[in-house]
């Protein structure tokens, strides 16, 4: 395996040295994109994003469910991800693997440092359970940054979510009172480094090579999360370099969602 990924990464710097892509983008544009709204019928809110040739389904489901104790007046959001083997041949069953962690992860810090959701607004008055926000990932298919497409696909999903009617201390299934009010629509932006040279959303040949990724999360006002994974390193004027695209590109990806 690290023969093939010092091929890889050999041949991803010579062929990114003449400034080509091996798809024939350059190196700040992204592979075409679209959003499927609402494909899933028992979900509460879903979406599916293609990009390129990676397909994410994320999936919303609203409960009730016990708040944290140290957070008694605020509502539950928790993201997971799935890696089956039908996304990818490089997936296996099991536990989750440490990929599938590190995605729903930062795709979770994305949404929650966003304020997307008001958490303190899923309180339910007079019941001592919380409404909580369940937001599952399941990979289609693997071609590489996951984590841009992950985003798009949850954010657009929790934008289209609507609330079950709530009857005294239940949820009434298959009756609706409204969306899920949100704030804003963060997005993520994610930066392949191979030497001395950034790319904007690897392909999954592309990763192979890359010495690095670096993944930022913006509204259209802040960065709200970050992510670097890899052994190379980012200089200030390089993160300063991502802020910019991050929010230049981050409005065409918002245009998206809101389509």
């Amino acid at each position: 395996m690290e023969v093939q990924e010092e091929l890889k990464h050999s041949q991803l710097l010579s062929m990114l040295a003449s400034g080509k892509r091996e798809d024939g983008r350059d190196m700040l544009t992204y592979r075409s994109i679209s959003l499927q709204r609402n494909p899933l019928q028992n979900a509460e809110g879903s979406a599916v994003c293609h990009l390129g040739r990676t397909q994410v389904l994320a999936g919303v489901k609203i409960d009730l469910a016990t708040p944290f104790p140290d957070r008694p007046e605020e509502g539950v959001l928790s993201t997971g991800a799935e890696f089956s083997p039908l996304g990818s041949h490089l997936f296996e069953p099991g536990p989750p693997r440490v990929e599938a962690i590190e995605l729903a992860r930062v795709v979770d810090r994305g949404i929650r440092s966003a304020n997307m959701i008001d958490l303190s607004s899923l309180k339910v008055e007079g019941v001592t359970k919380v409404k909580a926000v369940y937001v599952d990932l399941w990979i289609m298919d693997h071609d590489g940054n996951l984590f841009d497409a992950a985003m798009l696909a949850a954010v657009a999903a929790l934008a289209n979510t609507r609330m079950p009617k709530m009857e005294g201390e239940k949820l009434v299934r298959g009756e609706y009172e409204g969306n899920l009010p949100i704030s804003c629509l963060p997005v993520s932006c994610t930066f392949g480094m191979a030497g001395n040279t950034y790319l904007l959303d690897p392909t999954l040949d592309e990763e192979k090579g890359l010495d690095g990724r670096f993944t930022l999360a913006t509204t259209p006002d802040f960065v709200c999360a970050a992510q670097k994974t890899g052994w190379k390193g980012v200089t200030q004027k390089d993160i300063m370099e991502f802020v910019d695209i991050s929010f230049k590109k981050g409005a065409e990806l918002r245009r998206l969602i809101q389509q």
